[in-house]
This record gives C-alpha cells, sequence and structure tokens, in this order.
C-alpha cells in the first residue's frame, strides 16, 4: 500500500496500516510516495507504477484528491457524490475510487465534539477534503453551511454541489460571527505551511473549532482556539478512522479503530 502527496513525511497512517496488519497475522508494507520528497510529480505515472509493482492500493492526499478521478474505472457512491477520493484499490485490472474522508470526519465529530451546535457552521477551504466534509456536515444536519475558499468559484462549485443549506461566502469576518463552528479543511497550519486559515481573534469562546490537520496535531489555529476557551478537534480522530475505512478496503478485512488509535498516539503529539 501507499500514501501519495506532498509533504507528507510526518505521515502516521504507515505505521497505523503496518501495526493493523501485524496484529491480524498479516504482512503489510505502508509506502509513503512524496511528491516533495523526490517522487516524480507526475499522478498517471505513480498510479502506473504502483499497480504495476502490485500494490493493493494507494490512499490518496493534498493536493491529489481531486486530480486522481480521472485516471480511475470506478468511484463509489460517497466519491462520486463528493468528487473527491482518498483511497484507491487496485483489483483485476480495474482502479476503484472511495472517499474513507467523509465517514472518518462524521465519526471524529461525533466522538470527540458530541452535541456540538450544528445552526451553522463555517467551513474554510473547498479543496478535496473541504468537499468530503461539506457533505459530512450536510448529512449530520448542518443548519446553515458557509463556505470560504480563496478561490471563490470553488466556494461556489462545492456550495451549489451539496445544496440548499450551503453557501459561498466572501466576508470571513462576518461569516465567522455568525458560526457556532468553524472547521479548517485547507493545508493552512501544517509543519510545511505554518499560519492560520483566519485571523484568530475573530473567534468567541462560544465557538467550537475543529481542524483536520495532524502534522502537527495542535495547529497554531487549534492553540489559539483552545487559548480563547473554545471547544477544539483535533484531525486525530479524522486520521484513525479514515485508515479504519482504508484498511478494509485494501485488505477486505475489518479493522480495529482503538488498536490503530493506540498506534497513532504512540507517535506522539506532533
Amino acid at each position: 500500500m501507499g500514501l501519495v502527496g506532498r509533504g507528507i513525511q510526518l505521515s502516521r497512517t504507515p505505521a497505523m496500516h503496518e501495526a493493523e496488519a501485524a496484529a491480524q497475522g498479516l504482512t503489510c508494507q505502508y509506502d509513503l510516495l512524496d511528491t516533495d520528497a523526490g517522487t516524480e510529480d507526475d499522478l498517471p505515472k505513480i498510479l502506473d507504477r504502483a499497480e504495476g509493482k502490485g500494490f493493493a492500493g494507494l490512499n490518496v492526499t493534498f493536493p491529489y484528491k481531486q486530480a486522481v478521478i480521472p485516471h480511475l474505472h470506478h468511484l463509489s457512491d460517497a466519491a462520486r457524490r463528493i468528487g473527491a477520493v482518498n483511497t484507491v484499490v487496485f483489483r483485476d485490472g480495474q482502479r476503484f475510487g472511495h472517499n474513507t474522508d467523509f465517514w472518518g470526519f462524521s465519526e471524529s465529530l461525533r466522538l470527540g465534539l458530541p452535541k456540538a451546535a450544528m445552526n451553522t457552521v463555517l467551513l474554510i477551504g473547498a479543496g478535496g477534503a473541504g468537499a468530503a466534509l461539506a457533505h459530512a456536515l450536510t448529512d449530520m444536519k448542518v443548519g446553515a453551511l458557509l463556505i470560504h475558499d480563496n478561490r471563490e468559484s470553488a466556494a461556489a462549485d462545492l456550495a451549489r454541489a451539496v445544496g440548499d443549506v450551503a453557501s459561498p461566502v466572501t466576508d470571513i469576518e462576518a461569516a465567522v460571527a455568525q458560526a457556532d463552528g468553524v472547521v479548517n479543511a485547507t493545508p493552512v497550519g501544517m509543519a510545511k505551511l505554518p499560519g492560520t486559515p483566519i485571523d484568530t481573534t475573530l473567534l468567541d469562546p462560544s465557538q467550537w473549532v475543529a481542524d483536520i490537520i495532524y502534522f502537527p496535531l495542535e495547529t497554531a489555529f487549534l492553540k489559539a482556539a483552545r487559548g480563547l476557551g473554545c471547544r477544539t478537534l483535533a484531525g486525530e480522530g479524522m486520521a484513525i478512522f479514515q485508515a479504519v475505512r482504508a484498511f478494509e478496503l485494501f485488505t477486505g478485512q475489518p479493522a480495529d479503530a482503538e488498536r490503530m488509535g493506540d498506534t497513532f498516539r504512540k507517535l506522539g503529539q506532533g
């Protein structure tokens, strides 16, 4: 198996998959195909090479979750609806695209922030991850979903895809003021892209704040929010639960979420 993306050397996904496989008596090798660290930045060739070497499949992360779709033969219902793929399974000469981010975020939010107010949620980022989160929040019965992206057309396109509950916003200050919760689905805050997706002085202690980044586990965004008194949700849960579902797709065997979570946490706080 493998993970293809940019700046992924700190990923904990290989350890989670390899440890879970070992616990089940399976042999697993999980490689990082980092296009920032020498892997050729040509997605079709990466897919061809992995398939040719007999990989069971690949996880896909920033910035390839949407770019990978034209190179696949089949999409799951979730991947088709979201328009983004984070798991590719190679089987019988065919490539099957799935989206496990959708379920991963839903489970993380449900368990990590129980009873979080969902009248109005601001989603920052309309890329592949943002699309999965937008549909997850919609399924969780968000009252109104505000979507902001520096690419205004991307926010508008995602809002249209999600439906009447969603709307694109350009005035970030006004959007934050309306929101019960704010979710970062951009790469801003990653070790390789430090910073915060918005001005954190706009946040209010009554709000909850979530980030899907997990390296570092406590982003500057979450740290500032926690300092204000906001309830926060780190990217740990989504990372674990998406891996649980991906493991089953790759191997055909169910994974133990608690065991995979233990492996994630043993790697430190990031």
